[in-house]
């Protein structure tokens, strides 16, 4: 089995952190003038998370490509964190949306657009009725007060290791002694997460009977595979296990597509036969334009119809002056007409399917005990064998190979998502783009093997 240099890796890492620095002028100059009125720099945040010595500041984006204000194209297989997972650009949403701005942006009013938007969503998972968000975020937190609201029940349970955006409720883990806590990044948590949260591994069928016997649970929240943490897929029958328990116990079962709709035109729902009572999805669905929507079963549309149309619905926790905005809705019609169809996605996945392969074969040929997992045209390497559950999958994080090969691979043309050792392919992609990945992955680890 072959190992990493760690005093190589160092050295290396030092010599590409001085290579960007050199390559990246105009970048390092906006950097600087950045820092006189945005907090760290950035103007969101996690933007500092990306391992040169500042942030490359963009240009501009077309398709599978991103150009930098140095003029330095890149492969982006980050495409947004999912966001711009249709590519960046495509004619027919720029279009849609540019037209859309020169009639009208937003009112109190619903759009025609609406309509179209909600039949094919139905169409796609397969719940018959929708409500439209401004993020992903929003739409789970709002399926969360729903699934509160329907059950009389506290408490919500999410998977350890999951991600549903920022939500307070799943902002959390869980300790050594099974308590849930809040995770360590969770900034200013209001209460004590284990007040409104319960917390099991993903795969763990026994501790989801458990967690859910007590009946104080209104609803499971989850990703058909765990994905932010990396991919963790499902073992054999738990969706099963899972849609079994929550029926048998009363407790609602939204899935959060967002990430995973990766696995085709209707997501992992579709894909494996998923029947939730909620579905939430967002980020790819407006083509780069902020939307989310939230599907529901008839049953419960019927149930929360009432409230829905009652004078107090306004100032309930659900909506904002902004969501289902005209602009929103025609760029969620115009990307769901012309992007992530089934002709898209018979691109994209043998796309990820050869980029999984190819870093695969790069691994094998180093002798490392590391794993490639793919969910669709979402394809990821972990530093690992496979992980089961979110908690095997934090552990083998390995920040200082995270940010040498994040940032060899940048410095060479590549884009992968800063947070994690992920892929996503589009149709924009090629063949050339996915093997020169597989290169550039081949050369940064032979840079720092152990001789």
């Amino acid at each position: 089995m072959s190992l990493i240099d760690r005093h190589l890796l160092r050295r290396r890492f030092s010599a590409e952190r001085e290579r960007f620095s050199a390559i990246h002028p105009q970048s390092k100059k906006l950097a600087c003038h950045a820092h006189e009125h945005l907090l760290a720099g950035v103007p969101m945040a996690w933007m500092t998370r990306w391992p040169g010595k500042f942030p490359v500041f963009a240009a501009s984006a077309r398709g599978a490509r991103v150009t930098d204000v140095d003029g330095i194209e890149y492969v982006d297989f980050a495409l947004g964190d999912t966001g711009a997972m249709t590519g960046h650009a495509l004619p027919m949403i720029a279009e849609a949306v540019a037209s859309q701005v020169a009639r009208v942006i937003t009112t109190m009013l619903p759009s025609e657009d609406a309509i179209w938007v909600a039949a094919e969503l139905t169409r796609r998972f397969r719940l018959p009725y929708w409500q439209l968000a401004m993020t992903a975020t929003d739409a789970n937190r709002f399926a969360l007060r729903i699934a509160r609201y329907l059950t009389g029940r506290p408490k919500v349970l999410v998977f350890d290791w999951c991600y549903h955006g920022t939500v307070d409720e799943t902002l959390v883990n869980v300790d050594a002694s099974g308590r849930t806590v809040a995770r360590t990044s969770n900034l200013g948590p209001q209460v004590d997460p284990a007040l409104t949260t319960k917390v099991v591994q993903f795969n763990d069928v026994a501790a989801l009977e458990a967690a859910l016997k007590p009946l104080d649970v209104a609803c499971v929240l989850a990703e058909p595979a765990l994905t932010n943490i990396g991919i963790v897929l499902p073992d054999p029958g738990y969706h099963k296990a899972l849609r079994e328990i929550t029926r048998r116990t009363g407790t609602l079962l939204i899935i959060d597509e967002t990430h995973t709709i990766s696995a085709g035109p209707g997501g992992a729902t579709a894909a494996w036969g998923l029947r939730p009572d909620l579905l939430t999805i967002g980020k790819p669905i407006g083509g780069g334009i902020p939307v989310a929507a939230y599907g529901v079963t008839k049953e419960i549309a019927g149930r929360l119809n009432a409230f829905l149309l009652s004078d107090g619905v306004d100032v309930s926790g659900i909506g904002g002056t902004l969501t289902a905005n005209a602009l929103a809705v025609a760029a969620m019609r115009a990307t769901l007409a012309n992007a992530l169809r089934e002709e898209d996605f018979a691109v994209s996945v043998p796309l990820a399917e050869r980029w999984a392969a190819g870093v695969a074969a790069v691994i094998k040929e180093a002798g490392l005990p590391w794993n490639v997992q793919r969910l669709g045209c979402r394809a990821e390497y972990w530093f690992c064998t496979p992980p089961k559950n979110g908690a095997q999958a934090a552990a083998a994080i390995d920040v200082d190979l995270d940010a040498f090969f994040h940032l060899y691979a940048m410095n060479r043309g590549i884009l992968l998502t800063p947070f994690h050792n992920m892929a996503l392919l589009s149709s924009s992609h090629t063949e050339a783009d996915v093997d020169f990945h597989t290169k550039v992955s081949h050369d940064g680890i032979q840079e720092v093997l152990a001789r």
